[in-house]
């Protein structure tokens, strides 16, 4: 991480802003200050450090969140979102993972709901999740301004077993490289099976 902070420094402030989505302004200390959610809630991000922490509570991000933004701000380029999402495969060498990757996201929300779309349906929502016209049940979540990642169900029959899975939006590649999309999807699944339990 080291290694990007170094390089992040020397970009342009106003150009990583408008490039993640995020605001940048210089507080009354004279440090300067990136503002954008992640996940929903709003997160401050120092310069020239890169550090993290949550606007609200001002307690730093976990480790795997502040390394997620990292790479966002060493990749984003501005592109807006595509509007239609596409499966881990279709990422640059995501064919070559996509089997793990179903492995700790889709199969993982599989083993926890099963059949159970109004389990599945209250812990999106409870995320913040926004419907989509998917599957048998599906919602989308900003991860970052410009980057959504969706889950979605389909449910099975006698012949094929249900299928979730995690989808990104088509443009996520100008915006996170496909080991931190990887990562991403990881977390939102955890998300999602956290909060449904937490409803229990």
């Amino acid at each position: 991480m080291t290694e990007i902070r170094s390089i992040l420094i020397e970009r342009d402030v106003n150009q990583l802003a408008q490039c993640t989505g995020a605001i940048y302004q210089i507080n009354e200390a004279g440090e300067g200050l990136f503002q954008l959610p992640v996940w929903g809630e709003m997160t401050t991000v120092t310069h020239p450090d890169f550090v993290a922490y949550s606007s609200g509570t001002r307690q730093s991000i976990d480790v795997v969140n502040q390394g997620l933004l990292l790479y966002h701000f060493l990749t984003a380029d501005g592109t807006p979102e595509a509007g239609n999402l596409i499966s881990f495969t279709e990422l640059p060498d995501g064919r070559f993972y996509s089997k793990a990757f179903q492995g700790y996201t889709g199969s993982e929300l599989a083993r926890h709901y099963k059949n159970d779309l109004a389990s599945f349906r209250e812990a999106a929502q409870h995320l913040g999740g926004l419907p989509q016209n998917l599957g048998d049940e599906a919602y989308a979540f900003k991860l970052f301004p410009n980057v959504t990642l969706a889950a979605i169900c389909w449910l099975g029959d006698e012949d094929f077993p249900t299928n979730y899975q995690i989808l990104f939006d088509a443009s996520v590649t100008h915006h996170l490289p496909t080991d931190a999309c990887a990562i991403a999807g990881s977390l939102l699944t955890r998300k999602i099976i956290k909060a449904g339990k937490a409803q229990l």
